[in-house]
């Protein structure tokens, strides 16, 4: 079974409540685990003899935190034929626009509206997406700070509130209303084994709820002046117990939860008592994600390689629960799954280093379903502190019978559940697919292309979620080097800087001059940086940065300088 997480503690699954000679050895190889996950630690003796028994090398195992290879171009024989193609083109402004970003045909456009827009006196949601696909999202501020590893961070339905949750076991509720981003509370989290692993705001959007390694969830109030924090038992068997994954029905009575036993967990937040719980997966329950807002039809993601589809009606704890259907394609196990919210669409983010576009009305056969396990069990590498085998970052790699719609390439997923959604219907039209990297980068896909629309970069650690403004074309992701950036679009002769080391974002301390990393600059690129490996890359420096430059530096800008400016008139 692969290990999920730098987040996951090794799971015992002795139940047995006396502390014996055996309990200390398993306390003793779980400290070892967590040492080697981390990187602290390595076998090289073992690793040696393993490889040796397989035929293989270190040299057969991707060098880093690498970007795996992209097709070039990708396979679109079976997406183009898809009613998703059609509407993501019509609600995106690509069948009326085209795909290229044109300023021209943006003047045009509000030129347009100026004088009544045939009638109508409004851009359509076409316009509107299209004009959002010329402002994509090239440069980035920091906006927040708590050095320790960021595990989630997500807007709130409005885009009014952003949640944040860290390491050091504190919950951060920034207000974002008015453009900003500014700490207005700081909730200590309660029971946390390792680390905070999932949030999720209530639909009304005045409650979170939060899971780690404990046998409960946490429910906290957002604005009420008096703080409230219950505790909401699932009762699991298993000593060593976590939830990975959860999310709200829609009408907030319900939470649903994936966990490392398998099973999917559901507690009725008006009963105050867990409902449901279903043996679901083979390995751990990585993700869960509802269908649209009716919540009758859930997904869940694990470490089997598969994502199964469930039906809420037909679910009984006490009678035999069978998925509705099963989607089978990928090659390891799902770290993330992500809704369309149209009752038919998902995506899916994978340790074999791709995200799967898939029609749940098109689930796999038991044929599938049998070479996926099979694949699975000839695995022997472990995500969380290994290098990604070649032959599983070969974009080749594909199980015959794979029923999803379209394939993407290009992001790495180590070392963490990192996380990838939708863009949001209004600014966007869905046209894009968004996810983190293990490298530090975050990847913007076009659903239409397949290939990377942008690619930031910045961070110096994994970037392990990101979440997309509901409204505007803001991006705030969450990395482990500790920080938020807030990704925007700024026009190539824009005068802003990039300053890590301005006091402009917020810091739990004055620690960032101690540690090199934060201190580091990175190049924004897009796509075509990523297929040719190189391309034209814009430094912004700031001018902390600028005034350190040496004297042969100042010399050589002063000389393009007026070698660039005009002759006098």
């Amino acid at each position: 079974m692969n290990s999920d997480d730098e987040d996951r503690e090794s799971s015992n699954r002795d139940d047995t409540s006396s502390m014996s000679d055996e309990d200390s050895d398993t306390d003793i190889a779980t400290v070892l685990t967590q040492l080697i996950r981390s990187g602290r630690a390595h076998i090289l003796s073992e690793s040696n003899s393993v490889f040796e028994e397989r035929n293989e090398s270190f040299h057969d195992f991707l060098s880093g935190a690498r970007l795996p290879f992209v097709d070039s171009p990708p396979d679109l024989t079976v997406l183009e034929g898809t009613d998703l193609y059609l509407s993501t083109s019509l609600s995106s402004g690509f069948f009326k626009h085209g795909c290229k970003s044109q300023s021209s045909r943006v003047t045009s456009l509000l030129f347009q509206r100026q004088v009544g827009m045939k009638g109508t006196g409004h851009f359509s949601g076409g316009d509107r997406s299209y004009i959002g696909h010329n402002y994509l999202p090239n440069k980035f501020k920091q906006v927040a700070n708590c050095n320790h590893k960021m595990f989630c961070g997500t807007y709130s339905k409005d885009g009014n509130i952003f949640l944040s949750a860290a390491q050091d076991r504190v919950l951060r509720v920034f207000d974002t209303s008015k453009g900003g981003f500014d700490c207005i509370r700081k909730i200590p989290a309660r029971d946390v084994g390792w680390s905070i692993l999932d949030t999720a705001f209530s639909p009304d959007g005045r409650n979170i709820i939060y899971s780690s390694w404990s046998e409960a969830i946490h429910l906290c109030n957002i604005y009420d002046g008096v703080e409230r924090h219950e505790v909401l038992p699932l009762c699991p068997e298993l000593r060593r117990f976590c939830i990975f994954s959860l999310t709200f029905s829609q009408d907030g009575n319900e939470v649903l939860g994936g966990a490392n036993d398998g099973c999917l967990y559901i507690y009725d937040c008006e009963k105050r008592q867990r409902t449901l719980r279903i043996d679901a997966h083979d390995e751990d329950v990585n993700t869960v994600a509802y269908a649209d807002e009716t919540s009758q039809i859930l997904f869940s993601g694990a470490d089997d390689g598969l994502c199964k589809v469930w039906d809420r009606r037909t679910l009984a704890e006490n009678g035999e629960a069978k998925p509705v259907g099963i989607l089978g394609g990928h090659v390891d196990g799902l770290t993330f799954v992500d809704s369309r919210g149209d009752g038919r669409h998902l995506i899916t983010n994978s340790k074999d280093q791709s995200i799967k576009l898939w029609d749940m009305r098109k689930f796999s056969g038991s044929e599938v379903q049998q070479r996926t396990r099979t694949f699975m069990s000839s695995q022997s590498w472990d995500y969380s502190f290994q290098n990604v085998p070649w032959r599983l970052s070969c974009s080749k790699n594909k199980i015959a019978g794979d029923t999803s719609l379209m394939t993407y390439r290009g992001h790495s997923v180590l070392r963490t559940l990192i996380r990838c959604r939708f863009s949001p219907a209004f600014s966007t039209g869905q046209r894009y697919i968004y996810s983190g990297c293990a490298a530090g980068k975050v990847f913007i896909y076009d659903v239409l292309t397949g290939m990377p629309a942008v690619v930031l970069t910045g961070h110096s650690d994994c970037v392990r979620d990101v979440s997309w403004h509901p409204y505007s074309m803001d991006i705030i992701d969450s990395a482990w080097d500790g920080r938020h950036f807030r990704w925007f679009h700024a026009a190539p002769d824009s005068e802003d800087d990039i300053d890590f080391d301005s006091e402009e974002y917020i810091t739990d301390s004055e620690s960032n001059e101690s540690n090199p990393g934060f201190r580091q600059r990175r190049s924004l690129y897009r796509d075509d940086d990523l297929v040719d490996g190189g391309g034209s890359r814009e430094v912004r420096r700031s001018p902390r940065l600028a005034a350190r430059a040496t004297p042969q530096t100042a010399r050589r800008t002063s000389q393009r300088q007026a070698s660039n400016r005009r002759p006098p008139l």
